[in-house]
Order: structure tokens, then C-alpha cells, then sequence
């Protein structure tokens, strides 16, 4: 079995490209990771500061190129990870098929954290991510009423410290979906 996620944020260079690059590390080759933005620089590398946070952690984006969101990407993929509730919003815009297979990764973080331990199972992360959103999305009726910020800072052009606070939204959201995927 396979599995697709892409992530999607505005430019394609900053908040995106670090959770396709942090689920790449953490998946296994049963799963594909990609990203893309809804205004796209296309051809641009990762950020610089946000380049820097992930070399730090020991995952150099090399080779990565800015690309723009279009509905096949959207279409080909199983799960869509989007930075903010608007990212979340165009996606299901241009393609409204694909509104059950589209979170914000903060949500997706959030509900993963409360699914009982054994609640997602599977012979590899493709099995377990498929078996995973469905369980996840099951969680929403404990978080409603509950106001929750689902978005993860734009820290394009911003300071140092923005970059680190958007770049920890992201590693706690996704150490969450991949701890739901190990216990």
C-alpha cells in the first residue's frame, strides 16, 4: 500500500516544505511527502531561516524547489496537510472532493494526541496514516465547543524568533500525528 501527503502553505518556501521535509525523516518509504504553496515562488529553495532550523535538527532541505498548489496535486494526494484554516479553505475551493482528506496539521496534531494508544494500526505508516485520519476526524465532538488557534505563523520576512515559533508549531503538530502512528 501507498500513501500521499501534501502540504500546503502560501509561498511553498518556508512552512510547507519543513513538514515535508520533518515527515520524510519521521515516514517510512511506504509513504510520499510533497508540497506545495497557493502563491508559490516557484523554482525558490526552502527559506534560509527555516533551511537553518531544519539543518540544525539534522535535515538539510537540499533540493527542493518552490512549486504551485494546482488541483492534480490535490486530487493525487490521501491526506492534505494545510498550514492555516485559509490554506485548508482554497484547498477544498478548487477541489471540494477532497474536504474529508484535508486538516490543518495543528488540528490533525491536536486529535492525533487524544486517540487511545493502539486506536491506529497497520503493517507500515501508509496503512497506519490511512487508518489514522479516519480515527482522527472521530475526535473532533471531544474538541468542539473549545477554541483552537489551527493556524501556524507566516514567519516569511519576519525575525529569527518567528521562524522558530512557526517552525516549533509544526514539530509539536507532527510529533503528535507520528506518536498516534507508533503507540
Amino acid at each position: 500500500m501507498a500513501f500521499s501527503v501534501l502540504a500546503v502553505c502560501t509561498g511553498n518556501i518556508c512552512r510547507s516544505p519543513a513538514v515535508e521535509t520533518l515527515l520524510r525523516h519521521a515516514l517510512d518509504p511506504s509513504v510520499t511527502v510533497a508540497s506545495a504553496g497557493t502563491r508559490a515562488l516557484v523554482g525558490q529553495p526552502v527559506a534560509e531561516p527555516m533551511a537553518e532550523l531544519l539543518t540544525a535538527d539534522g535535515l538539510p532541505p537540499t533540493g527542493f524547489a518552490a512549486r504551485q498548489l494546482v488541483p492534480a496535486l490535490v486530487e493525487q494526494a490521501d491526506l492534505v496537510l494545510a498550514l492555516t484554516t485559509a490554506h485548508r479553505a482554497r484547498v477544498v475551493e478548487s477541489v471540494p472532493s477532497a474536504v474529508r482528506r484535508t486538516v490543518t496539521v495543528t488540528e490533525l496534531g491536536r486529535l492525533s494526541s487524544t486517540l487511545a494508544p493502539g486506536a491506529v494500526t497497520g503493517e507500515d505508516d501508509a496503512a497506519r496514516l490511512a487508518a489514522l485520519l479516519p480515527a482522527a476526524l472521530q475526535e473532533r465532538p471531544r474538541h468542539a465547543g473549545r477554541r483552537h488557534d489551527d493556524d501556524v505563523v507566516d514567519p516569511y520576512r519576519r525575525s529569527g524568533a518567528t521562524y522558530r515559533r512557526s517552525y516549533d508549531q509544526i514539530v509539536h503538530a507532527l510529533t503528535s500525528v507520528v506518536a498516534a502512528l507508533r503507540a
